[in-house]
């Protein structure tokens, strides 16, 4: 498949076109090190903080091939990522005291966060270096076992640990935690809200984490309830989005009120407002709007409801409101 066309919808989505994770046999010890030591191996190189070695020339992550491995960071435990065509992929994560200077002079490379380069990579990478990004985290997490305490082993290629424990070898798994995020709307307008902190004229679609025994649905109901006062009945799935800053997975979804009334309830936003199309095109224009970074499932749930609902491109308005 020409990676041209992998869609990039939502930013690290659509990885399953051209990955093949090959979960089936990640207990194959032989099989993963034959994979780990084949000459066309490629090893994507994170430091203790989870940013991405790339290129410091180019707009590319600075894969390490098995003779680069094996010169730099030859102790650093490889965990199986998947296949591309047949070309096993890897992650390598330094600890805290590695040289991250020297290896940056030595790779010719530079590290960058996964929100800076998000959507300067192809899509392909930006998926990779956010399937990497949330193992690590998740490694670097789960050191001890919760049930006991006692120290745990990394196993089946990075994906599972164990624990040391020999009265009970328990098992822990990579988790995710499941957020919801809605562009809320009511006759013709969209419910955006803004936090304190964020710069000013920046506002965004609401979201939260689902909570224990909660559908999405519900999820999506009580948080607009609990932000805004705004009473939510219909509930549409629009698309997800991993984000693993540290564990997450957006799960986008388009919802209709059944009342405009707005009432801040739990204090977590400054402010919520309904926006027409035309209010957002005026707002771009003089500077007093600005949507979610074009990295986030929220710029695309806005950027899919202007379409559809004025024939507007959101890309286009924000391109137009910051000429160059």
């Amino acid at each position: 498949m020409d990676r041209a066309m992998l869609p990039r919808q939502n930013t690290f989505a659509g990885l399953s076109l051209i990955l093949n994770r090959a979960a089936e046999r990640r207990d194959e010890t032989t099989w993963i090190n034959e994979q780990a030591s084949a000459p066309n191996a490629r090893y994507l190189l994170l430091d203790a903080a989870g940013e991405a070695f790339m290129h410091r020339d180019r707009e590319a992550l600075r894969w390490l091939d098995i003779r680069e491995r094996e010169q730099l960071i030859r102790k650093a435990p490889a965990s199986f990522l998947g296949l591309i065509d047949a070309t096993p992929h890897f992650m390598l994560v330094l600890d805290e005291s590695a040289p991250n200077g020297a290896l940056e002079q030595a790779l010719d490379a530079r590290r960058m966060s996964l929100r800076s380069a998000g959507l300067q990579l192809a899509a392909d990478e930006a998926g990779l270096f956010a399937y990497a990004k949330g193992l690590s985290h998740w490694q670097r997490e789960m050191r001890y076992c919760h049930r006991c305490g006692a120290s745990l082993e990394l196993i089946a290629a990075g994906h599972r640990a164990r624990c040391t424990n020999p009265d009970g070898a328990h098992l822990h798994f990579p988790r995710t935690d499941a957020a919801v995020i809605m562009l809320v709307e009511y006759e013709g307008a969209c419910l955006l809200g803004r936090q304190a902190g964020w710069p000013p004229g920046r506002y965004s679609t609401l979201a939260g984490f689902v909570e224990p025994g909660e559908s999405l649905e519900d999820a999506v109901r009580r948080e607009v309830a609990e932000e805004a006062g705004v009473i939510v009945d219909e509930v549409r799935y629009h698309s997800s989005q991993p984000w693993p800053m540290p564990a997450s997975l957006m799960v986008g979804f388009i919802a209709t009120a059944s009342s405009p009334e707005i009432t801040l309830c739990d204090r977590e936003l400054e402010e919520a407002r309904w926006f027409t199309p035309q209010q957002i095109i005026d707002g771009l224009a003089d500077g007093s709007f600005l949507p979610s970074m074009a990295l986030s499932v929220s710029y695309q749930l806005l950027a899919g409801w202007l379409q559809l609902r004025a024939g507007l491109d959101l890309d286009a308005l924000v391109a137009d409101s910051h000429p160059r």
